[in-house]
Protein backbone atom coordinates (compact mmCIF):
# COMPACT_ATOMS: atom_id res chain seq x y z
CA UNK A 1 0.00 0.00 0.00
CA UNK A 2 1.15 3.22 -0.96
CA UNK A 3 1.63 5.86 2.32
CA UNK A 4 2.35 8.72 0.65
CA UNK A 5 -0.03 11.69 1.60
CA UNK A 6 -2.37 12.44 -1.58
CA UNK A 7 -2.35 16.39 -3.02
CA UNK A 8 -4.45 18.32 -5.08
CA UNK A 9 -4.45 22.20 -5.99
CA UNK A 10 -7.46 23.96 -6.44
CA UNK A 11 -9.59 27.28 -6.05
CA UNK A 12 -12.24 27.43 -3.67
CA UNK A 13 -15.04 29.54 -4.34
CA UNK A 14 -15.87 31.85 -1.50
CA UNK A 15 -18.17 30.12 0.95
CA UNK A 16 -21.53 31.16 -0.06
CA UNK A 17 -21.06 29.58 -3.76
CA UNK A 18 -19.49 26.55 -1.94
CA UNK A 19 -23.05 26.12 -0.10
CA UNK A 20 -25.23 26.60 -3.26
CA UNK A 21 -22.80 23.94 -5.13
CA UNK A 22 -23.19 21.90 -1.58
CA UNK A 23 -26.78 21.87 -1.96
CA UNK A 24 -26.87 21.07 -5.75
CA UNK A 25 -24.25 17.85 -4.65
CA UNK A 26 -27.45 17.06 -1.96
CA UNK A 27 -29.93 17.13 -4.93
CA UNK A 28 -27.93 14.73 -7.03
CA UNK A 29 -27.62 12.65 -3.44
CA UNK A 30 -31.55 12.73 -3.03
CA UNK A 31 -32.74 11.87 -6.46
CA UNK A 32 -29.81 10.20 -8.56
CA UNK A 33 -27.78 8.21 -5.76
CA UNK A 34 -24.76 10.06 -5.95
CA UNK A 35 -22.92 11.11 -2.89
CA UNK A 36 -19.22 10.91 -4.44
CA UNK A 37 -18.52 14.44 -4.97
CA UNK A 38 -19.14 15.03 -0.96
CA UNK A 39 -15.75 13.61 -0.50
CA UNK A 40 -13.95 16.95 -1.55
CA UNK A 41 -15.02 20.51 -0.90
CA UNK A 42 -16.73 22.58 -3.82
CA UNK A 43 -13.20 23.34 -6.42
CA UNK A 44 -11.83 24.13 -9.34
CA UNK A 45 -8.94 21.61 -9.83
CA UNK A 46 -5.56 23.42 -11.14
CA UNK A 47 -3.29 20.18 -10.18
CA UNK A 48 -4.90 16.99 -9.95
CA UNK A 49 -4.04 14.75 -7.47
CA UNK A 50 -0.37 13.25 -6.71
CA UNK A 51 1.31 11.78 -4.03
CA UNK A 52 4.02 13.63 -2.25
CA UNK A 53 6.27 12.37 0.52
CA UNK A 54 6.23 13.94 4.11
CA UNK A 55 9.98 14.50 4.15
CA UNK A 56 9.56 16.84 1.28
CA UNK A 57 6.55 18.15 1.90
CA UNK A 58 7.95 22.08 2.61
CA UNK A 59 9.68 21.94 -0.87
CA UNK A 60 6.19 21.66 -2.49
CA UNK A 61 5.00 24.35 -0.05
CA UNK A 62 7.83 26.21 -0.69
CA UNK A 63 6.99 26.05 -4.62
CA UNK A 64 3.47 26.80 -4.15
CA UNK A 65 3.92 29.79 -2.15
CA UNK A 66 6.46 31.41 -4.39
CA UNK A 67 4.19 31.11 -7.27
CA UNK A 68 1.00 31.95 -5.41
CA UNK A 69 2.42 35.26 -4.22
CA UNK A 70 3.68 36.02 -8.46
CA UNK A 71 0.21 36.07 -9.39
CA UNK A 72 -2.28 38.19 -8.81
CA UNK A 73 -5.60 37.69 -7.48
CA UNK A 74 -8.26 36.76 -11.31
CA UNK A 75 -11.66 36.96 -11.68
CA UNK A 76 -13.84 33.52 -12.17
CA UNK A 77 -17.33 33.14 -13.26
CA UNK A 78 -19.64 30.14 -13.15
CA UNK A 79 -21.86 29.72 -15.73
CA UNK A 80 -24.89 27.11 -16.27
CA UNK A 81 -24.10 23.11 -16.24
CA UNK A 82 -21.90 20.70 -17.74
CA UNK A 83 -20.96 17.41 -18.30
CA UNK A 84 -18.55 14.57 -19.04
CA UNK A 85 -21.03 11.67 -20.10
CA UNK A 86 -21.75 9.79 -18.92
CA UNK A 87 -21.09 9.86 -15.17
CA UNK A 88 -20.07 13.74 -14.67
CA UNK A 89 -22.41 16.64 -13.90
CA UNK A 90 -20.60 19.69 -12.92
CA UNK A 91 -21.03 23.79 -13.02
CA UNK A 92 -19.60 25.04 -15.93
CA UNK A 93 -16.61 27.59 -15.40
CA UNK A 94 -15.61 30.23 -17.99
CA UNK A 95 -12.54 29.40 -20.00
CA UNK A 96 -11.08 32.79 -19.64
CA UNK A 97 -7.21 33.80 -21.04
CA UNK A 98 -6.73 34.25 -17.39
CA UNK A 99 -7.66 30.92 -16.01
CA UNK A 100 -6.25 29.05 -18.61
CA UNK A 101 -2.87 31.07 -17.91
CA UNK A 102 -2.44 30.39 -14.22
CA UNK A 103 -3.07 27.01 -14.90
CA UNK A 104 -0.71 26.70 -17.33
CA UNK A 105 1.47 28.59 -15.54
CA UNK A 106 0.77 26.38 -12.39
CA UNK A 107 1.59 23.19 -14.34
CA UNK A 108 5.07 24.75 -15.49
CA UNK A 109 6.18 26.08 -12.18
CA UNK A 110 5.76 22.89 -10.28
CA UNK A 111 7.28 20.48 -13.61
CA UNK A 112 10.26 23.17 -13.05
CA UNK A 113 10.46 23.67 -9.70
CA UNK A 114 9.85 20.63 -8.08
CA UNK A 115 9.90 18.03 -11.33
CA UNK A 116 5.90 17.36 -10.88
CA UNK A 117 4.24 15.81 -13.66
CA UNK A 118 1.13 14.63 -14.78
CA UNK A 119 1.07 13.26 -18.28
CA UNK A 120 -2.43 13.08 -18.64
CA UNK A 121 -2.67 17.01 -17.64
CA UNK A 122 -0.25 17.75 -20.92
CA UNK A 123 -2.36 15.70 -23.44
CA UNK A 124 -5.67 17.18 -22.76
CA UNK A 125 -7.44 20.49 -23.09
CA UNK A 126 -7.99 22.24 -19.20
CA UNK A 127 -11.41 21.94 -18.61
CA UNK A 128 -12.41 24.05 -15.32
CA UNK A 129 -15.68 22.96 -13.94
CA UNK A 130 -16.40 22.19 -10.09
CA UNK A 131 -18.18 18.60 -10.35
CA UNK A 132 -21.05 18.02 -8.37
CA UNK A 133 -22.08 14.70 -9.70
CA UNK A 134 -19.36 11.67 -10.48
CA UNK A 135 -18.38 8.45 -10.44
CA UNK A 136 -21.32 6.21 -8.73
CA UNK A 137 -23.99 8.47 -10.81
CA UNK A 138 -25.05 5.64 -12.68
CA UNK A 139 -25.49 6.03 -16.98
CA UNK A 140 -29.10 5.58 -16.71
CA UNK A 141 -29.00 8.38 -13.55
CA UNK A 142 -27.04 10.43 -15.77
CA UNK A 143 -29.56 10.60 -18.19
CA UNK A 144 -32.36 11.72 -15.52
CA UNK A 145 -30.15 14.11 -14.36
CA UNK A 146 -28.59 15.85 -16.89
CA UNK A 147 -31.95 16.36 -18.52
CA UNK A 148 -32.92 18.46 -15.51
CA UNK A 149 -29.68 20.31 -15.39
CA UNK A 150 -28.57 21.08 -18.97
CA UNK A 151 -30.72 24.07 -19.54
CA UNK A 152 -30.31 25.07 -15.88
CA UNK A 153 -29.55 28.45 -14.86
CA UNK A 154 -26.74 29.97 -12.99
CA UNK A 155 -24.27 32.55 -12.84
CA UNK A 156 -21.47 33.54 -10.04
CA UNK A 157 -18.77 35.58 -10.09
CA UNK A 158 -15.90 35.60 -7.66
CA UNK A 159 -12.46 37.03 -7.30
CA UNK A 160 -10.07 34.04 -6.53
CA UNK A 161 -7.63 35.64 -4.28
CA UNK A 162 -5.57 32.02 -3.26
CA UNK A 163 -4.70 28.84 -3.91
CA UNK A 164 -5.51 25.55 -1.58
CA UNK A 165 -3.79 22.76 -1.23
CA UNK A 166 -5.78 19.54 -0.29
CA UNK A 167 -4.74 16.76 1.46
CA UNK A 168 -6.83 13.09 1.54
CA UNK A 169 -6.74 12.24 4.85
CA UNK A 170 -8.02 8.13 3.68
CA UNK A 171 -11.74 9.08 3.43
CA UNK A 172 -11.86 12.86 1.77
CA UNK A 173 -10.29 15.40 1.09
CA UNK A 174 -9.82 18.51 3.82
CA UNK A 175 -8.31 21.54 3.13
CA UNK A 176 -4.63 21.74 4.22
CA UNK A 177 -3.04 24.75 3.56
CA UNK A 178 -4.23 28.29 1.26
CA UNK A 179 -1.18 30.11 0.02
CA UNK A 180 -2.49 33.82 -1.10
CA UNK A 181 -1.96 35.72 -4.50
CA UNK A 182 0.13 38.95 -4.18
CA UNK A 183 -2.10 42.01 -3.20
CA UNK A 184 -1.99 44.42 -5.23
CA UNK A 185 -0.45 47.72 -4.22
Amino acid sequence: MNTEPLFFIALLPPQAIQQYATEVKCHFDQYYDSRHAFKSPPHITLQPPFRWKHDRFEVLRSSIESFALSYSPISITLNGFGAFSPRVIYINVDRTEPLLSLHRRLIEHLEESIALVDPREKSRPYVPHMTVAFRDLTKQNFKLAWEEFKDRSLHFEFIASHLTLLKHDGQRWQIHQEFPFKVEE
